[in-house]
């Protein structure tokens, strides 16, 4: 069983390597030197210094600055708790889709569902600039972390010996955050710590030379990691390098043009046949303050109510989800900040089944289904998935900030893409093994009817996506590989009308945004905007 790592262990550790390299503006200039090199020097002569650097990569997720909740944030001229990583790449995944809503009009934010942002979007330039903070922290502990740079420091030969797999997982979170930049923004500028400080900004690479490269940079760093479920919790292993990389191989058509679905398999296979991980017996403890003890989560996002507090992350899922006439307390917190729901688009996935579908956590008391004002939070279901309470329903360690880890890859959204995968033609997919591994999902979620193989088809891969993972930050990327992001497909306020109309593809990609093509002239704006 995993357990909770200590506080002073790397959820905690908030100690920046940003200090050693700068606080970024509005838009980030990745090949500008550090603020001071002999500051630098002298952080690194404490060999604590590559844990703890480290242990900031991975809090890039999470938190938004250098203390919390707010006070000295990463990035400057924005809100700092509209700054967090995991609170921008969730809203452009799920507000701009049929699984959640928010009635709030803060500049921009209802452009997202309504499919009118901007190269001005604040939003969409926040989530910008915290892909290229992350990467620029990363390229700057890969360049303090070289062999040489190990060797002219005396450091010893333990921290030596742990120095590879640091390099790897930084690596790997750098894979992550330009998977997410290739996604939502297309060709972007491709920095490593080979890049020279003080040279020229880069134009962008395309996705097909990102694509590469992600792939050579996942499968070089399998070597320094280890075994699947033998890392410490919250920190990734080889199993979380197979998710991300069925995650890109899947997307393959969509970013390269070419079908990848045979290592996507593999990559699925590995994950399954490692016995590492299996579901979770009920659906709703993987959204829970204990979530870090369920068998089925490959990797996630930790939050700590005492020693990880944001305004963004999980402190925004959850309290940004209740509302009306639910009682806070009931979810673990004190606060409701009615905000985000979901529409009827979502809720009727769940109910054209026949069978009472448990993932279908909607609540509905004083809540109506249609929705006529946005900014009226009671209209629209709520939909409080994730929870500051243990399965015993006791409250987190702070009835401000959860305790709750954010699951980024899970063994559920494994068993789909297997499936998903099997169906579009990968060699050696077997049918049915993609059908056992959708009635156990559907056994989990109250199903007494099995699926047949006459049942196997994409549309029900993807809306059963849809229940197994809404709000999880999947959809966008879903909806587009299927074809159904702008078009074919509509639900309620999408376009800006009540009914939901169709909108234009090249939506399909955010804009760069305005600030950086002002910094580097060697961007070229995304077509469209």
């Amino acid at each position: 069983m995993r357990t909770r790592p200590k506080p002073t262990t790397l959820n905690r550790s908030i100690l920046l390597l940003s200090l050693l390299l700068w606080t970024a503006s509005g838009c980030l200039k990745l090949e500008v030197e550090p603020r001071s090199l002999e500051a630098t020097e002298q952080f690194f002569a404490d060999e604590s210094a590559y844990a703890a650097s480290l242990a900031r990569l991975y809090a890039g997720l999470a938190v938004t600055g250098q203390q919390g909740p707010s006070g000295a944030p990463d990035l400057q001229n924005m809100d700092e708790g509209f700054s967090s990583y995991l609170r921008q790449y969730w809203q452009l995944q799920e507000l701009t889709t049929e699984e959640a809503i928010i009635g709030w009009t803060d500049d921009g934010l209802p452009d997202l569902h309504a499919h009118t942002w901007t190269s001005d979007n604040q939003f969409v330039r926040t989530m910008y600039s915290r892909i290229y903070f992350q990467v620029a922290q990363v390229n700057e502990f890969l360049r303090q972390s070289t062999e040489e740079k190990l060797r002219q420091r005396n450091v010893s030969d333990a921290t030596r010996g742990r120095v590879p797999g640091y390099r790897a997982e930084a690596r790997f979170l750098r894979a992550l955050s330009y998977l997410q930049g290739m996604d939502l923004f297309g060709a972007i500028p491709l920095y490593t710590e080979n890049n020279p400080l003080g040279g020229a900004p880069l134009p962008q690479s395309n996705r097909g030379i990102l694509f590469d490269f992600l792939e050579s940079e996942l499968h070089d760093i399998l070597a320094y990691l280890p075994e699947p479920g033998a890392q410490q919790y919250g920190r990734i292993d080889r199993a979380a390098v197979w998710a991300l990389q069925a995650r890109l191989f899947l997307n393959a058509e969509v970013y390269t043009g070419r079908l990848r679905y045979d290592e996507c398999l593999q990559a699925c296979r590995k994950i399954i046949q490692s016995g590492r991980y299996r579901l979770a017996e009920d659906y709703r403890h993987l959204f829970l303050t204990d979530n870090h003890t369920s068998p089925e989560i490959i990797f996630a996002i930790p939050f700590d109510g005492l020693n990880t507090q944001t305004w963004g992350g999980m402190t925004y899922l959850i309290h940004a989800a209740l509302g009306g006439s639910m009682r806070p307390e009931d979810y673990g917190v004190r606060g409701a900040w009615a905000g985000l729901r979901t529409t009827s688009a979502l809720v009727e996935l769940f109910t054209r089944q026949a069978f009472p579908d448990r993932r279908a956590d909607f609540y509905t008391a004083g809540q109506r289904l249609e929705i006529e004002r946005v900014s009226d939070f009671q209209q629209g279901y709520a939909l409080p998935k994730y929870r500051n309470l243990d399965q015993a329903g006791v409250p987190g360690s702070n009835e401000t900030f959860p305790d709750t880890d954010f699951p980024l890859f899970r063994l559920g959204e494994i068993y789909l893409t297997y499936a998903e995968a099997t169906l579009r033609g990968a060699a050696g997919g077997e049918r049915a093994t993609a059908l056992e591994y959708l009635n156990a999902l559907r056994q989990r979620a109250g199903a007494e009817d099995l699926l047949t193989d006459a049942d196997l088809h994409l549309d029900y891969l993807l809306d059963e996506r849809a229940r197994e993972l809404h709000w999880e930050a999947h959809r966008r990327t879903d909806l587009i590989r299927f074809g159904q992001f702008t078009t074919n497909r509509t639900w309620p306020w999408k376009g800006g009308v009540a009914a939901g109309t169709f909108t234009p593809e090249y939506r399909a990609l955010f804009p760069i945004p305005e600030a950086e093509l002002l910094a580097n002239p060697a961007l070229r704006q995304n077509a469209g905007y």
